[in-house]
């Protein structure tokens, strides 16, 4: 039987282009997790754009390491980390092997498995704000550094998956700032979200750290 086109995969040459062109055409994909207990599938509706090597806010800034290794491969797998000490956030890796830029998924609606997304997301109000923001993304669909440098254009079966989805038409795609980036990065107008959708996270600019108040 010959998939839906919606349903059809994203191939490894979408996201093998530079990393402002991919991340406002995700907008719109379904990201597809699957895990032991089924499928959780997600409607994209925010991202944010990092461009590796020449981006001040990317954490490839400074050249490979081996938390950010993911980031210099092929373009179509994942880039997970830790933050805080408590969170994971997905990125997809995009761009020519080796330019280290990638796409953070900041935001969406779940569409599919939404009681287990709950299970993982108790404290979740009301279901817009099971996957507000990128640590609560990660969180619902059970994403952790395990996932870290899965290819996403495997193709049926794969824990992570990007299907082409119902895209957000350009008119309806809106940019700013990404959410919490200092410095010279600040400014880059490398947000892209989903014009009035209610699972889009609120925007928080970067609050330096107060050094004088270390003991």
């Amino acid at each position: 039987m010959i998939a839906a086109p919606d349903r059809m995969p994203l191939a490894r040459e979408f996201f093998d282009r530079p990393v402002l062109e991919v991340a406002p055409e995700l907008l719109g994909r379904t990201l597809v997790r699957t895990t032991p207990e089924g499928p959780i599938e997600l409607r994209i509706t925010e991202v944010e754009a990092y461009a590796g090597e020449s981006d001040p806010g990317s954490h490839a800034y400074r050249g490979r390491t081996e938390r950010n290794a993911s980031m210099f491969g092929p373009p179509g797998h994942a880039y997970v980390y830790f933050i805080y000490g408590m969170w994971f956030s997905l990125n997809l890796v995009c761009g020519p092997e080796g330019t280290a830029s990638g796409v953070l998924l900041r935001g969406g609606e779940i569409i599919k498995g939404a009681d287990l997304a709950r299970a993982r997301r108790p404290k979740a109000r009301r279901d817009r704000e099971l996957a507000q923001g990128p640590a609560r993304l990660a969180t619902a669909l059970d994403v952790d550094r395990a996932l870290n440098g899965t290819d996403i254009c495997a193709g049926p079966g794969a824990p992570l998956s990007v299907l082409q989805g119902h895209p957000v038409p350009a008119h309806d795609v809106r940019n700013g700032p990404r959410t919490g980036v200092g410095g010279e990065g600040a400014t880059h107008p490398w947000r892209f979200w989903a014009d009035g959708d209610p699972t889009v996270s609120p925007y928080r600019a970067h609050v330096p750290r107060d050094r004088s108040k270390r003991a």
